[in-house]
């Protein structure tokens, strides 16, 4: 059974991973990102990698960046109980997806987009 701390390790380790992911499926520099979020290019890298905790704003500030929902992050951050949000958006379905290659999530994106945005 793993202790707290290697929990607590993962957990940032998956945050990071997830928002670098995301990062790299919306084709934005960690340098784009950063300057989005309100952060150093830096403080964003030790994020990404897992070196850092973000606090819930900074997290907040990395999601308008990356145009997903705060919730998501929060819940890949422990913040949130996934259980208590409910349905999940389409992004956020789209970005969950471990089966799907950065290139595929951004496909079915671009799809999505070219339906709800000719809608708006």
């Amino acid at each position: 059974m793993p202790d707290v701390r290697e929990e607590f390790e993962h957990r940032l380790a998956d945050l990071g991973e997830f928002i670098r992911t995301q990062r790299e499926v919306a084709r934005m520099s960690v340098r784009k990102l950063a300057e989005l979020a309100g952060v150093s290019n830096p403080y964003l890298s030790q994020i990404e990698r897992g070196l850092r905790k973000p606090s819930a704003e900074i997290l907040q500030q990395i999601a308008k960046g990356l145009q997903i929902s705060a919730e998501t992050l929060y819940e890949r951050a422990g913040i949130l109980d996934p259980e208590a949000r409910g349905l999940h958006g389409v992004r956020e379905a789209i970005a969950a997806d471990p089966l799907l290659t950065p290139e595929q999530q951004q496909a079915l994106l671009n799809v999505y987009e070219s339906f709800v945005g000719s809608r708006r």
